[in-house]
């Protein structure tokens, strides 16, 4: 008797995709995560990359993590909670919490777990979340785990957060106010102080992913928290160690007895084997590089207006940006992804976006500058951007 595939329907989602032209391949990296680096065997200028500060092959980091391979080996061999909390565990986050003025850190394994398990564990049916519309989609999936009720409010809109917590003033239940520091897609900064004085007006718990503002806003990196001078008013702060810091994982601080509460009740921490040593070797050196070389960050910042000032004489629409993620919109899907395509083809690796990753109708390329781009390449980029925008009737 034949066997028909189940699954055989996914074929025909990947087909529609394919004809909208938004079936993503993505390029496979030869070598080294670098500002120019080698793509399915081209050399391009790479602005894909998270790699901010350029920390992937920081010498210091190299050498932590092969030192920690030789010495403790290259795993950990259990989840937290049984034989895995190794030395090097307990001195990292021990380290993140020094650097973020902290009580407490627990180290995750991803930062999308980060978020995604914090949220599920410190909230429950009875519970309520509000949430900006932009947020990234681990703090989405967290709050779904969680069984709370949901309440979006407009993208940065603190007028319309407030109306919500104002109607849910009178519910019984905890309530969580939660906020991307800096928005992936369009490289914008939460207004951090007037949601954390509604928190605080509304007696709700205030939550911060720091992602992409670790390592790139606030004294050394510390993030949006202290970029605004708000330590002890933002009761959950999560950050990456995948970013900036150059390597993986995610992690959470806040005050002593969350951070107890998440070794017990974060499911991904329980459930997830730790990282190998050779990993929180690498994130221990990234955190002291951070704060002895905080010259990474200046050039990040002057690289980012040298870029972004470049594209927008040449004609492009940057949205709202106010960091080194870099938006060029563009709107449609098909040609959003054929731009980056083409691109590729010219030597610059900038990403194409398209729903369902950003809405329908906004579409754009997403470049990040880091601290290691040359002048010359950056300067590059922009010329050859414009050079194809034009030619395709982009600009």
């Amino acid at each position: 008797m034949a066997h028909t595939d189940p699954l055989h329907y996914l074929k025909d989602e990947l087909r529609a995709l394919e004809a909208k032209g938004v079936r993503v391949h993505p390029p496979v990296l030869e070598g080294e995560q670098l500002p120019v680096a080698v793509f399915n065997g081209r050399r391009v200028i790479n602005l894909g990359s998270n790699n901010y500060l350029g920390l992937t092959t920081h010498p210091r980091l190299r050498a932590a993590a092969e030192a920690a391979v030789r010495t403790l080996g290259t795993g950990s061999g259990a989840v937290r909670t049984i034989t895995g909390t190794m030395r090097g565990h307990v001195e990292l986050e021990a380290a993140i919490a020094r650097f973020k003025g902290a009580e407490a850190a627990v180290v995750f394994q991803s930062g999308f777990t980060a978020n995604a398990g914090t949220v599920s564990a410190v909230l429950g049916r009875e519970d309520f979340i509000i949430s900006d519309e932009l947020n990234h989609a681990s703090i989405i999936d967290g709050a779904r785990l969680s069984r709370a009720a949901i309440k979006v409010f407009p993208h940065r809109d603190t007028q319309a957060a407030e109306k919500i917590l104002a109607e849910l003033a009178p519910q019984p239940g905890k309530k969580l106010l939660i906020t991307d520091g800096v928005f992936s897609m369009d490289g914008d900064i939460a207004p951090l102080p007037e949601l954390c004085a509604l928190a605080e007006k509304y007696g709700a718990i205030m939550m911060v992913d720091d992602a992409h503002a670790s390592g790139v806003l606030g004294r050394n990196g510390r993030g949006t928290v202290d970029h605004f001078g708000l330590h002890g008013r933002v009761q959950i702060q999560v950050g990456t160690l995948s970013k900036a810091v150059g390597a993986l994982g995610g992690y959470v601080c806040g005050a002593a007895h969350l951070i107890e509460y998440l070794r017990l009740r974060g499911r991904p921490f329980l459930f997830s084997t730790s990282h190998p040593p050779a990993v929180t070797a690498a994130c221990q050196a990234a955190f002291e590089v951070l704060e002895q070389e905080p010259e990474r960050i200046t050039r990040l910042w002057a690289n980012t207006r040298r870029f972004q000032s470049g594209l927008r004489a040449a004609g492009f629409d940057l949205g709202r940006t106010e960091t080194p993620i870099t938006p060029i919109m563009i709107g449609d899907g098909r040609k959003t992804m054929e731009f980056s395509r083409a691109l590729f083809e010219a030597g610059v690796l900038v990403t194409g976006i398209a729903f369902p990753t950003v809405p329908e109708g906004k579409a754009r390329l997403r470049a990040i500058v880091t601290a290691t781009h040359a002048p010359a390449d950056l300067d590059e980029a922009v010329a050859t951007i414009a050079r194809v925008g034009k030619r395709d009737g982009i600009i």
